[in-house]
């Protein structure tokens, strides 16, 4: 009786383990490419690459997405816009959220552009095709906020420039649109964004310690000197405005403990908004990778001295996280 009563609080026990843990990288392999990841209304929502479709996946969990459906939420067979999709986000604007995305056709990647899809009031709900945003060759849309400047869909582009380059655009009232002049605020012309070819491209918004970050990835993905730069706002210079931000002299974030090319991130919040999390790509091929190869990765955020982000270094897979805080 006394071994029953032990072997079952063992299991009991045993049973709790995956709750008091947490979770172990990677969170979705293969096919995590250029990872989006935002929590809201008691899920954690995950969008990669698919190069077919925008998908989407959900989890109260960061290591329930291991196992999420994927739902897919939009396709189509229009030729302009049917293929090479890739890097969706989820944002909330106005009530609603919206997916911003690329794609193309099926014969190059010439005719990459972006689009945007209107959803409803949570990020799981059915979405609309909206309509093309770009007219010219654009990448990797996403959000950026200011206060006294109105919200900037920025991306990767090469408007009047050689190689691709970190832009901004205005976003319209109705979120899917976008109006006045292209604004190129950051070009590869550092050498640690040069490595296999000069590339600015994945920008995403930081808001940390009260000023106003993009992080980007930097040199050509098939390598592994594929990184993340960091540009920092001044905080009162018009942002399309390219002196108004400051650049990292180096990468701030790149390959360590296997995981190589490290890259195309996204950030969000824990439960509670006492956190700041990480998500984003690497490959184990040691040159480098652009294909579905790639996984996704989570990990925690941290803070220098001086206040500003410490992205740290890719840890390995045997690295345990507790769950982001809960409220």
């Amino acid at each position: 009786m006394f071994l029953y009563k032990y072997l079952t609080a063992v299991i009991g026990i045993s049973s709790l383990v995956p709750a008091v843990l947490g979770f172990t990288n990677p969170i979705r392999s293969p096919g995590g490419s250029d990872p989006f990841m935002v929590y809201s209304g008691g899920y954690y929502y995950l969008m990669t690459t698919t190069w077919t479709d925008v998908e989407i996946a959900r989890a109260t969990t960061v290591e329930g997405l291991k196992t999420a459906t994927k739902k897919s939420v939009y396709s189509t067979s229009t030729a302009s816009r049917c293929c090479n999709v890739w890097a969706p986000e989820v944002h909330y604007l106005g009530g609603a959220w919206y997916i911003y995305y690329t794609a193309g056709n099926s014969a190059d990647l010439d005719g990459q552009r972006l689009h945007v899809l209107k959803g409803g009031a949570t990020p799981w709900d059915s979405y609309t095709y909206a309509g093309q945003l770009t007219t010219e060759w654009a990448i990797d849309a996403s959000v950026l906020r200011f206060n006294n400047y109105g919200l900037y869909l920025m991306f990767s582009c090469m408007h009047g420039v050689t190689y691709q380059s970190i832009c901004l655009q205005q976003l319209s009232s109705s979120y899917t649109s976008l109006t006045g002049s292209i604004y190129v605020i950051s070009t590869p012309d550092k050498a640690f964004e040069q490595n296999g070819y000069p590339v600015n491209e994945g920008p995403a918004a930081l808001y940390y310690g009260g000023k106003t970050y993009i992080a980007y990835s930097a040199s050509y993905c098939w390598t592994a000197n594929y990184c993340l730069g960091l540009l920092t706002w001044d905080g009162s210079t018009a942002p399309t405005s390219a002196s108004a931000w400051s650049k990292s002299s180096g990468c701030v974030f790149s390959s360590a403990n296997g995981n190589y090319g490290a890259g195309h991130n996204s950030f969000f919040q824990s439960p509670d908004g006492s956190q700041t999390w990480i998500s984003y790509h690497a490959t184990s091929n040691s040159a480098g990778a652009c294909d579905d190869s790639r996984y996704t990765m989570v990990q925690l955020l941290g803070t220098h001295s001086d206040g500003s982000p410490n992205f740290g270094s890719p840890v390995d897979f045997a690295h345990v996280y507790s769950e982001p805080k809960s409220a």
